[in-house]
C-alpha cells in the first residue's frame, strides 16, 4: 500500500479537493474553495497547507467569521446544495463568531463545512491564548458550542482520525435529508503533525445524491386520501426547489386543479404568474393563500418543515376535516402534523402522485375560487405597491396607539423623505431585471416580500427565513454572486440588519464580485416595533433614538446615519434616495457599475404590509397593568383553542 507523508492539514486540503457529487448523472466538483480568516490557531497549520498546495480550491479572505460563513451558506443555497465553500477560523472568538452562521445553515438544511482551529490536543502549553478553561472538564473548548448547531461534529485529536472524520463529514454534507452545518475542530498542534496517509484516501470520490424513491405503501395511502378529499392545497417548500421539482409541481397542479402556496424557501419554484400559484402562506402569507388555506380539506406538504410562520402556529388550517400528506426526504419532517408520510424526493413523489391519479376522474372542486382569489391577490398587490403618505388620506397598515403624523413629520424633517416601504418594493419589483436575484433574511422585508413580491424567474428569490438571521443579507449576497456571476444580485436589507453585519461587502470589492445593496433605512427595528404595538405595548427600545435628558430614556430624536457614506468609504458606488425619481435613477446607474453599489433609501417607519387572515403565537404577558396588553392576552387564549395541538 503506497503511503504519502503529510501533515493533517495538508491531508485535509488534498482530500477536500477530490470530492465530487453526482446529481441526475451530472458530475459536479463539490468543494469549490475555502473562506479563511487566519489567526494563531490555523495560520501555521491549515494556512500553511493552503499556501503550499491548495489544488483547485479557491481561497478567499473573509472579514468576519460569521459573515464569511453566511457567504458560504448563500453560495450553497443558490447552488441548490450541490456545491459548497468551507470556512476556517482561528481558536476562540474567531470560532465562536461562526456559531450563528452554523445555526443558520442547520436550520435551513444547507450544507456548510466549518474548520475552526482548536486548543492543543496535547494540553502541554495550557492554557493557551483564547482558551476557555472549565475546571470540571479540561477537554472542553469554545468549539464544543458547535455541537448544538451542527449536524455532524468531530474533533481531530490524532492525524489518522482525519480519515474517518472526513468520510462522515461528506456523508452528512451530501445527504439531502440530514445536511446542515458540519464542524471539524482542528487542534492547532495536530494540524501540523505528520502521518503516513494511504494514497487511496486522496482518490477522487463521487458522492451520489440519489433521488429517494417512493414506496408502494406510502403511495397507496396518499392516493386513497387524495381521492377522499375535494379541496386539496399544496404547500411548496424549499425541498421542492432543491429537488428542482417545478415541472412536476406544475403538471400535478394543472392536471388535477390543485392550487399551491409557497413557503419562504419554496417561493420561486414556479413564478408568481402561474395560474395556480397563490403566493406565500401563513403568518406572512398572501390574501389568496390564506383564504383558501382555511377551507382546504387536504394539505399536501412538499419539502416543507412547517415552521410556525408557514402554519400560522398550526392555526391557519381551519377545516375540521383537514388531513395532511407530507412528501419529504427527511422522515422527521414527513411525520409532522400527523400526516400520511411519503418519505421521498419531492420530484419523485409528485411524479408518482400524477402517475397514480392518471386514468381516474379525480379533479379538485375549487372551481372558480382559484381564479377569484388570484384576481384579488393581484389587485391587492397593486394597491399596496401604490400606498403613499398623503396627509389625512393616509391609511396605516396596522392599528396602534401612536401619533403617526408626528412621527412622519419628524422623519421628514430629518431625512427629507416620505417614501413608504411598500411603494419602494413595488418600484423594485417592476424595475429590476427578471433574471435578477434578490436576497433577504430578517426584519419586515421577508414578510413583505413573501406577501407581494412577484417572482419572474426560477431561483431568483433567495430569502433565508429558517433562522431569520439578521446580518445574512449582504454577506450571503456575495455567495449568491459567486454562485451565479452572470446575474445581478440585490441584497434587500434594513438599517438594523446592515449595522449588525455587512463585513463581506468589503470582500466583494476585493474580489471584483459586484453586489447591489438596497438599504431601507427607517431608523427603527421596524418588524419588532410593529410586533410590540400590535400586542398592546408602546414603542420601547426598538426605534433608534437618542437618550433624552428629560426622561433618561431612549425617547429623544431619531439617530440619523448616512449609510451611503459608510459604503463609499469601502469603495462602493453609492446613492442617497428620498424620492421615487431618485430611486429610478439610482437603479439605472447601479446596473451600469462594475463595482458593488449601495442605495441608501430613507423610508417612513411603520409602513410594512400587514398580515392577511393569519395569527402568530408569540409569548405575551398574561398579567399586566395595561388594558391593551390584557386585550391581547384574551385574544391569545382564544386563538390557542383554534390551533392544532400537534
Amino acid at each position: 500500500m503506497k503511503k504519502i507523508r503529510l501533515t493533517m492539514a495538508q491531508a485535509l486540503v488534498r482530500f477536500l479537493d477530490q470530492q465530487y457529487v453526482s446529481v441526475d448523472g451530472e458530475e459536479i466538483k463539490f468543494v469549490t474553495g475555502i473562506f479563511a480568516i487566519f489567526g494563531h490557531g490555523n495560520v501555521l497549520g491549515l494556512g500553511q497547507a493552503l499556501e503550499q498546495d491548495s489544488g483547485q480550491l479557491i481561497v478567499h479572505q473573509g472579514r468576519n467569521e460569521q459573515g464569511m460563513a453566511h457567504a458560504a451558506t448563500g453560495y450553497a443555497k443558490q447552488k441548490l446544495r450541490h456545491q459548497i465553500y468551507a470556512c476556517t477560523s482561528s481558536v476562540g472568538p474567531g470560532a465562536a463568531n461562526m456559531l450563528t452562521a452554523a445555526a443558520t445553515a442547520t436550520a435551513n438544511r444547507i450544507p456548510l463545512l466549518l474548520l475552526p482551529g482548536d486548543v492543543f490536543a496535547s494540553r502541554q502549553p495550557d492554557p493557551v491564548l483564547q482558551q476557555i478553561e472549565q475546571s470540571h472538564d479540561l477537554s472542553i473548548s469554545t468549539n464544543d458550542a458547535f455541537r448544538t448547531v451542527s449536524k455532524y461534529w468531530d474533533r481531530i485529536v490524532r492525524p489518522e482520525q482525519l480519515m474517518t472524520a472526513c468520510i462522515s463529514a461528506m456523508r452528512v454534507l451530501t445527504d439531502p435529508a440530514e445536511t446542515g452545518a458540519v464542524t471539524l475542530s482542528l487542534p492547532q498542534d495536530v494540524q501540523g503533525e505528520a502521518y503516513d496517509y494511504p494514497e487511496y484516501f486522496f482518490q477522487k470520490r463521487v458522492h451520489r445524491i440519489d433521488r429517494q424513491p417512493i414506496t408502494e405503501g406510502a403511495l397507496a395511502d396518499a392516493i386513497t386520501l387524495i381521492k377522499s378529499k375535494r379541496k386539496p392545497l399544496i404547500v411548496c417548500g424549499g425541498g421542492a426547489k432543491y429537488s428542482q421539482a417545478g415541472q412536476a409541481l406544475q403538471k400535478l397542479a394543472e392536471t388535477y386543479g390543485i392550487p399551491f402556496a409557497e413557503t419562504q424557501a419554496g417561493k420561486g419554484t414556479l413564478t408568481s404568474e402561474h395560474a395556480f400559484n397563490l403566493g406565500g402562506i401563513g403568518e406572512t402569507g398572501t390574501l389568496a393563500a390564506n383564504t383558501l388555506a382555511k377551507e382546504a380539506d387536504l394539505i399536501i406538504g412538499v419539502g416543507t418543515r412547517y415552521t410556525d410562520f408557514t402554519s400560522s402556529s398550526k392555526w391557519i388550517f381551519q377545516n375540521p376535516d383537514v388531513s395532511f400528506i407530507n412528501i419529504n426526504v427527511n422522515r422527521f419532517d414527513a411525520f409532522k402534523l400527523d400526516a400520511v408520510q411519503v418519505v421521498a424526493d419531492a420530484r419523485v413523489g409528485l411524479d408518482a402522485l400524477d402517475k397514480a391519479l392518471q386514468g381516474s376522474d379525480y379533479h379538485a372542486a375549487w372551481g372558480h375560487q382559484i381564479a377569484d382569489v388570484r384576481e384579488e391577490l393581484i389587485a391587492e398587490t397593486k394597491r399596496v405597491y401604490q400606498v403613499d403618505y398623503s396627509g389625512e388620506d393616509f391609511i396605516p397598515e396596522i392599528d396602534d396607539h401612536l401619533d403617526r403624523k408626528a412621527v412622519y413629520a419628524e422623519f421628514e424633517t430629518i431625512t427629507g423623505s416620505l417614501l413608504t416601504q411598500s411603494r419602494v418594493l413595488g418600484t423594485l419589483n417592476s424595475t429590476l431585471d427578471k433574471e435578477a436575484v434578490i436576497v433577504a433574511a430578517a426584519g419586515s422585508l421577508p414578510g413583505d416580500l413573501q406577501r407581494i413580491w412577484r417572482t419572474t424567474d426560477t431561483n431568483g428569490y433567495h430569502v433565508e427565513y429558517g433562522y431569520s438571521c439578521m446580518g445574512y443579507e449582504v454577506n450571503a449576497a456575495l455567495g449568491v454572486k459567486m454562485a451565479e456571476p452572470e446575474r445581478e444580485v440585490y441584497a434587500l436589507v434594513g438599517d438594523g440588519s446592515f449595522m449588525m453585519l455587512h463585513s463581506e461587502l468589503v470582500t466583494s470589492i476585493q474580489e471584483h464580485c459586484k453586489i447591489n445593496v438596497i438599504l431601507l433605512d427607517n431608523m427603527t427595528n421596524g418588524c419588532i416595533n410593529n410586533l410590540q404595538m400590535e400586542h398592546g405595548m408602546d414603542s420601547f427600545n426598538t426605534e433608534f433614538r437618542f437618550r433624552a435628558d428629560s426622561t433618561s430614556k431612549l425617547d429623544g430624536g431619531f439617530v440619523p446615519v448616512n449609510f451611503a457614506k459608510i459604503a463609499e468609504g469601502y469603495g462602493c458606488k453609492t446613492y442617497s434616495v428620498t424620492t421615487l425619481e431618485q430611486l429610478h435613477a439610482a437603479l439605472a446607474d447601479a446596473k451600469k457599475q462594475k463595482v458593488s453599489t449601495l442605495i441608501d433609501i430613507k423610508v417612513l417607519p411603520k409602513t410594512m404590509i400587514h398580515k392577511y387572515f393569519s395569527w402568530w403565537r408569540v409569548g405575551g404577558a398574561m398579567v399586566s397593568e395595561s388594558k391593551a396588553v390584557d386585550k391581547v392576552a384574551d385574544m391569545l387564549r382564544e386563538n390557542i383553542g383554534k390551533a392544532r395541538e400537534y
